[in-house]
């Protein structure tokens, strides 16, 4: 399945959202700015780039996809519904107590997880092994990796860009959520990652720029990620948190708390 169309793209997008309001609403708990705000992120990489098939979520030769910022669960679990490589019916049990829905994704719980995640800083290191892997086997996957800008202030994540450097990764494409909260409040307030692109250009990678919520520009992002060849590539793009929800947007709050049953009802009534 690969999906060209942007309106069509925008429409699964939309239903995505809906998806993780839902299940949030439904747990009453969860994580739902972050995951709005890369909604569309994860709209391009599963109906438009990634080689995978939802019939077959082991195949060896399938691209990888690891969500470092596990915490957004929800949007993971919403587009691997709207996929196919679960039923619908499951997001209404996301955090009951025996779950393949848990708060945080378990690769062993679940088929179309590639990574048990949640422990912030450690993702990018696990998608270099896949990626060096890949190129050791002569695999020919590609591996996806998505941070969270708060994420980024961990030290790990810089090691490992060394790394993904050293060794070439070109097979490695590297995605930050740059919304700019985090849970205490704006990135810059909490460290000041001034200058990002700057940073991640100094430890070798090729950087790419984007509008996070424009599916065209997402796209152009990742054929250009692929086409690049002897390091890898971040793709930076910029993001509303809470997007889609008028009384989210941009509000550090809206980082890890469910809405009530009136905000719950305009939430869905904005995304309708």
């Amino acid at each position: 399945m690969k999906i060209t169309d942007t309106k069509e793209l925008e429409k699964i997008a939309k239903q995505i959202r809906k998806n993780i309001i839902n299940q949030v609403y439904e747990a009453k708990s969860g994580h739902p700015g972050g995951s709005l705000s890369c909604t569309e992120i994860l709209t391009v990489l599963y109906f438009n780039q990634m080689n995978i098939n939802e019939k077959e979520p082991k195949d060896e030769a399938r691209d990888r996809f690891v969500l470092s910022k596990g915490h957004c669960s929800t949007a993971l679990y919403a587009c691997l519904a709207e996929r196919g490589f679960i039923a619908k019916e499951e997001l209404k049990t996301f955090r009951k107590i025996h779950s393949k829905l848990q708060g945080h994704p378990d690769m062993n719980k679940l088929a179309g997880i590639d990574m048990t995640t949640g422990s912030l800083g450690q993702g990018l290191s696990v998608a270099n092994g896949m990626a060096l892997s890949s190129k050791l086997n002569h695999d020919g996957y590609r591996v996806y990796c998505m941070l969270g800008d708060g994420e980024i202030e961990e030290g790990q994540i810089w090691e490992a860009a060394m790394s993904a450097s050293k060794y070439h990764l070109d097979n490695l494409c590297v995605i930050l959520d740059y919304n700019g909260l985090q849970i205490d409040g704006t990135v810059e307030e909490v460290k000041g990652l001034e200058n990002i692109e700057g940073k991640w250009k100094s430890f070798g990678f090729h950087t790419i720029m984007v509008d996070g919520h424009n599916i065209e520009q997402l796209i152009d992002g990742f054929e250009t990620a692929k086409m690049t060849k002897g390091k890898p590539t971040i793709i930076i793009a910029k993001t509303i948190k809470g997007k889609g929800i008028s009384f989210m947007e941009n509000k550090a709050e809206w980082h890890g708390k469910a809405p009530s049953e009136e905000e719950y009802k305009i939430a869905m009534k904005e995304l309708e």
